[in-house]
């Protein structure tokens, strides 16, 4: 009996010691260069590396008077804005093609005529079909 005791007294010693014992830290790293809003010719991505997007991605709702209206946490246009995108340049929907290189809004020589929207999306990238906002974008029908 006694040594029934003694292994029981010695588990739950062992049980006590490896909950109490220190996990593995995660490493968590955390880059704060450039942390001003992104220039980028055609606007940048709502998320986050928030690297510039191609042409295309954007609708020209995103754009007033030649300026991005931004995305992500510089977003600085008015609440409940959604707006014409082309998922097909988003990487995390297979997009692989190039990033254009950070600068000023440079205006597309086509002026969007050959932009092509898939969805809508609010400035975080969230994607909507056009059916779950009726057809209308910042109370315009389009």
């Amino acid at each position: 009996m006694r040594s029934i005791k003694y292994v029981l007294l010695a588990a739950a010693m062992m049980f006590v010691f490896a909950a109490a014992a220190p996990k593995p830290a995660q490493a968590q790293i955390s880059i704060g260069i450039g942390v001003g809003e992104p220039a980028c010719p055609y606007g940048y991505y709502g998320f986050a590396p928030y690297r510039c997007a191609p042409y295309g991605y954007y609708g020209p709702e995103w754009f007033e008077g030649g300026h991005f209206r931004g995305a992500g946490r510089w977003y600085h246009g008015g609440p409940g804005f959604y707006g014409h995108v082309n998922r097909s340049y988003d990487p995390h929907y297979g997009y692989r093609g190039g990033y254009p290189q950070h600068g000023p809004y440079q205006e597309h020589p086509d002026h969007f005529q050959s932009f092509h929207a898939s969805h809508y999306s609010d400035p975080g990238g969230h994607y909507h079909t056009e059916a779950q906002h009726g057809g209308y974008v910042n109370g315009g029908h389009r």
